[in-house]
């Protein structure tokens, strides 16, 4: 290094820019529609409140698919949003084709979404700061004495009814929203745990969510009268509140009739309509994301691995990936899969097991502005 030309202040930004690299977490990274069958462009939620979209064909183009740890290219994205102030939570699409809106939560308590023809028609990733959000929900707050308003309770996840034109929250005030798309006003409030939502799915064949919460319980709920209909407690111990209860992560499988839920060390399968536990699974690290793949469930948690059950919870198949821990799994119609989590890193996992490509997700501060 010449030293006649340090520069202190690069120096010290290069650093902290590394550091905040490699302690980023992804929390939810979704597949966007795409009239090409193939899997291609892949949405973020991260924790410095960035959403960003970036295109897995570009990514092996970088040399991704052969990144080994530590040494993971960090991936240019094809758009970088500063959606929230603080971590982003939650991504969902809403709608389809023309009409579509990419939808995003996080810990600030809004949900805000952005028309995805405008994202998709930018020609650089300093230009997502030019894309303003066409929608800007934000949580109420709560009065207290002598008319002290709480602080905004965050947003921890969504779910889309686009039949109702509805978004349903999952919020850190312990209550479920509904909110009209169009009126961009609180339709309903789903009141009954005792502690803050991590998830919330659509029932929509009836009518009704799903949500879980740290009070160890899963809740169902009807959705013209707000009412609770069914407490399901996956805990072994069928007690709320009981160690690592919590209900981290559920998810329906197609016929919506099943029902997965992440509690702690444990995975358990319920079937809706007897309202029982079919099989519940010991898991070497917590569950903090599930979905369903036909008749087989995908699990990941904060352990680097991929694994795959059957209805009986027999483990079928694991495969190890990038991330350390790993907090979102998502499924593309072509059977690609793409999890992450830690250390902002992406795995592009193909139908037949093998890894597609390895990114990591890139920052804010690493964009420059135009």
């Amino acid at each position: 290094m010449d030293c006649r030309n340090y520069d202190e202040d690069a120096y010290r930004d290069s650093i902290l820019e590394e550091r905040a690299s490699v302690t980023r977490t992804v929390f939810r990274t979704i597949f966007a529609p795409n009239p090409n069958p193939a899997a291609d462009i892949v949405v973020t939620a991260s924790t410095d409140g960035s959403i960003a979209t970036y295109s897995i064909s570009s990514a092996l183009d970088m040399g991704c698919a052969n990144a080994r740890a530590p040494n993971y290219v960090v991936a240019e994205p094809n758009c970088l949003i500063q959606g929230h102030d603080g971590p982003a939570y939650d991504v969902k699409f809403y709608r389809t084709g023309d009409d579509a809106l990419l939808l995003s939560c996080g810990d600030d308590g809004r949900i805000r979404g952005w028309k995805w023809n405008a994202i998709t028609e930018l020609e650089s990733p300093s230009q997502g700061s030019t894309v303003k959000p066409s929608l800007d929900l934000i949580n109420r707050q709560h009065k207290g004495p002598w008319g002290a308003l709480s602080p905004i309770p965050e947003t921890n996840a969504i779910a889309v009814d686009i039949q109702e034109g509805s978004i349903f929250s999952a919020s850190g005030d312990s209550c479920a929203y509904c909110w009209d798309v169009e009126k961009e006003v609180v339709n309903m409030i789903f009141k009954g745990h005792t502690d803050y939502l991590h998830c919330v799915v659509t029932r929509n064949s009836h009518n009704q969510i799903i949500t879980g919460s740290e009070d160890g319980t899963s809740r169902i709920w009807d959705c013209r009268s707000g009412k609770c209909t069914q407490v399901i407690v996956p805990g072994n111990d069928r007690k709320p509140k009981a160690s690592s209860s919590y209900v981290s992560c559920i998810a329906l499988d197609a016929s919506e009739s099943w029902l997965a839920c992440g509690s702690g060390q444990s995975l358990s399968l319920w079937n809706l309509a007897a309202c029982e536990c079919i099989s519940r699974i010991s898991t070497d690290a917590s569950v903090q994301g599930v979905l369903f793949d036909d008749n087989q469930i995908l699990g990941v948690g904060s352990e680097p691995l991929l694994t795959r059950y059957d209805m009986d919870g027999n483990i079928i198949s694991q495969i190890n990936c990038a991330p350390r821990s790993i907090f979102s799994i998502a499924l593309h119609p072509s059977g690609v899969a793409a999890v992450s989590g830690y250390g902002g890193l992406v795995d592009i996992v193909s139908q037949f097991g093998s890894h597609l490509c390895v990114f990591r997700s890139c920052g804010v501060s690493s964009i420059p502005s135009n």
